[in-house]
């Protein structure tokens, strides 16, 4: 989801210091709202078939909804003023709004064309993107262990997509809407949302739920034209799931997500975002009964490893998904 908020690591000449209880217990509790978070994110793919509109259609749905769960979570908690932005702030949210949307289109298009494991998992390949596009755009320091996790990350990608070992081909021989369309597409709305990670890191003073709003709404004007023009659900369980999107995913899961965060440091925090594409892979088998083949498993480990390095304290900042 998304939505890249930052967080400060804990102090090093504090980490031998025995943490009193009421910090323990905080820890505990977003542990699990981090995990119930991704959980909750890894069934977004569901939604997303289960609706069966097109894909800016959907998008829609999702920042419509989304936007109204939003707001109410912050009227009723009194976090209104967040909202409030002016100047340079406004333009980066309203851009990372765009980006957003670009992304969300591309990721739910991509998903009937490859499968909700596929598509989350290449998603996933963005810390990458930011790295690279640090390095080149901002000459941020790159070290080489981080080269080299660059390096397996891409080569992880490679395997994921299924292109080495057949998987595609069988893939797209079952698939009219095209395998390899769909993996670009992934790779397309992963770089949608470094790009929302890297402007998003230039406005530090936008609060993770003021930024959440603001994209949601962005998609709401730039989009409300889709329904109309592509076609409005039938009324039923469409309807149900286009909720979902906005209310789960998007309300729930980034205040849950946001809380979790707020009670960890980073390395935790890198740890724990991967609860997201592992779900989305054990939802795409339990519910469709699509699985990797092994050599797309190692290509996942490959990934996983990689961007667990890149995502150390003092390597890369996390962010939400």
């Amino acid at each position: 989801m998304n939505h890249s908020p930052s967080h400060t690591a804990a102090s090093p000449s504090l980490a031998s210091t025995p943490q009193p209880a009421n910090a323990i217990a905080r820890e505990r509790d977003g542990q699990w709202l981090l995990i119930a978070g991704g959980v909750l994110l890894g069934t977004i793919g569901v939604f997303v078939e289960e609706a069966g509109q097109h894909p800016l259609v959907t998008v829609w749905f999702r920042c419509a909804f989304g936007a109204l769960a939003l707001l109410a979570w912050c009227l009723a908690t009194g976090r209104g003023r967040e909202l409030l932005l002016s100047g340079k702030a406004r333009w980066v949210a309203c851009a990372t709004g765009v980006l957003m949307v670009l992304n969300w289109a591309l990721f739910f298009a991509a998903i009937p064309r490859t499968s909700i494991a596929v598509a989350t998992v290449i998603f996933h390949i963005q810390p990458i993107w930011v790295i690279v596009f640090g390095a080149l755009l901002l000459r941020a320091a790159i070290s080489p262990l981080q080269w080299l996790a660059t390096l397996a990350a891409l080569a992880g990608l490679v395997l994921t997509t299924g292109l080495l070992d057949g998987t595609a081909a069988a893939a797209a021989s079952n698939s009219s809407q095209g395998y390899l369309a769909g993996v670009l597409m992934c790779l397309g709305g992963s770089l949608c949302y470094a790009g929302v990670t890297l402007l998003a890191n230039t406005q530090k003073g936008i609060s993770p739920y003021a930024m959440a709003l603001w994209q949601c709404l962005v998609g709401a004007v730039a989009l409300a034209w889709a329904p109309f023009v592509l076609g409005w659900p039938p009324l039923g369980a469409a309807w149900g799931w286009l909720l979902g999107l906005g209310v789960l995913h998007t309300g729930l899961a980034y205040v849950v997500l946001f809380a979790g965060m707020a009670r960890l440091g980073l390395g935790r925090i890198a740890v724990l975002q991967f609860v997201y594409p592992l779900t989305a892979v054990l939802v795409d088998w339990a519910v469709y009964g699509r699985t990797l083949s092994p050599v797309q498993l190692a290509g996942v480990g490959l990934m996983a490893a990689a961007l667990w390095t890149l995502r150390r304290p003092g390597n890369a900042a996390a962010s939400a998904g």
